[in-house]
């Protein structure tokens, strides 16, 4: 759990803040991220980050036993396209 006094937290970083069995440092090791993006990720709500750091997370996550999709936590708009043939 990481103390946040006045800062702004991402609906991710609030959710790793009650995840009492997951501590920062081996999401970090096991997704292979540096920290710095780690913790933009989590208290920046408004950070896009690449989809490759978006596997590594997902893949670290489910490394540590965490059945989530990160996707679920990042403001992301998915654009669906339709070509009429």
């Amino acid at each position: 759990m990481i103390l946040t006094l006045g800062t702004t937290r991402s609906k991710f970083g609030k959710w790793m803040d009650t995840q009492k069995d997951l501590d920062r440092f081996e999401l970090e090791r096991e997704a292979n991220i540096s920290s710095r993006t780690f913790l933009k990720l989590c208290r920046n709500p408004d950070y896009r980050t690449r989809c490759s750091t978006i596997v590594q997370i997902n893949q670290g996550l489910k490394s540590l036993g965490k059945n989530v999709d990160i996707i679920d936590f990042l403001n992301y708009t998915i654009l669906k396209i339709t070509i009429n043939v």
